[in-house]
């Protein structure tokens, strides 16, 4: 009994440690680095641990806050220099991307999109790809990343 009674200490320790680990969180909810985006509704990056949550990303120019002319292939380049943008900012790369998350508006465009999006993801991070209608814009891709800091 008096060895179990010896732990105590040890145990409540652990359990106050937990208690505040879980208290504060880490996380940080970026504001853009677009001045123009920052009124939106949503982070552009939430940052947990060494965690990046990014936005989707569509074929807009932020610089003028229009669609890049309309085609599978060139709304692809512009979402995923978007992402590099984001990603630049806060010190990562297309290296550091983990997942993604590719929502096409029709998948006819499944081929086109990869011949795109194969020349800029070389480390192959996990991905799910799916077709919806309706994207923001009218676009014809959205694509959002989780990136790891190392």
């Amino acid at each position: 009994m008096k060895k179990y009674l010896q732990l105590i200490p040890i145990l409540t320790l652990i359990w106050c440690s937990t208690v505040s680990s879980q208290e504060d969180t880490g996380i940080t909810f970026h504001e853009s680095h677009e001045k123009k985006k920052r009124s939106a509704p949503f982070s552009d990056v939430v940052e947990a641990g060494n965690l990046f949550f990014l936005a989707g990303q569509i074929g807009m120019d932020h610089g003028t806050r229009t669609m890049v002319t309309p085609g599978i292939k060139t709304e692809t380049e512009q979402a995923i220099k978007n992402i590099q943008d984001v990603l630049k900012h806060h010190g990562l790369t297309l290296n550091n991307v983990v997942k993604c998350t590719v929502i096409l508006s029709t998948m006819d465009d499944f081929s086109a999109f990869n011949e795109v999006y194969t020349k800029y993801f070389t480390k192959k991070p996990a991905r799910t790809t799916f077709a919806a209608s309706g994207l923001a814009r009218n676009a014809k891709v959205e694509i959002d990343v989780i990136a790891v800091k190392n």
